[in-house]
């Protein structure tokens, strides 16, 4: 979207960071495009732009998909757009700090395809997922740090 800098997109219904983004991309000018279904409070920052997109599957994936320029940043918890971006030249982190990139996509994409099959297999297992925590919170902070700090 931007030209001769990084900008930061995120998939951002349900994403817990919002407000550790907006502190980032303070700190290093960066231009933000918060991309939703729709329910998000517009921000007031001048450099953060709420992009709402059609409530059909996958339309905000799209939209970053399409707009993003190779080195931006994508916050996401959604593996298949992290791949999708990360072939795109794309830096993705996801909102409990870990780092998405082409040495570790493959795996991460077969654990998902495996638990999908498991719990196919089997409608009632529980899974467990962990609770969203503060160490997470701090973790993602660190690490969008870092990223932001990669100037390309």
């Amino acid at each position: 979207m931007t030209t001769n800098s990084i900008s930061i997109f995120v998939d951002a219904d349900a994403c817990p960071v919002k407000s550790e983004i907006e502190r980032v991309a303070n700190r290093h000018k960066m231009q933000t495009y918060i991309v939703s279904n729709g329910g998000i409070r517009p921000s007031q920052n001048p450099l953060f732009k709420l992009v709402v997109v059609s409530k059909e599957s996958d339309a905000a994936d799209i939209w970053i998909s399409e707009n993003l320029s190779a080195n931006d940043i994508v916050v996401t918890s959604d593996i298949v757009l992290a791949a999708n971006v990360i072939e795109k030249g794309a830096k993705v982190i996801k909102p409990n700090g870990e780092i998405l990139n082409s040495k570790n996509i493959g795996e991460i994409l077969a654990m998902r395809d495996l638990m999908y099959d498991i719990r196919a297999a089997d409608p009632f297992r529980q899974s467990g997922g962990s609770a969203f925590s503060k160490n997470d919170r701090s973790k993602f902070l660190d690490s969008l740090e870092r990223l932001a700090r990669i100037r390309v």
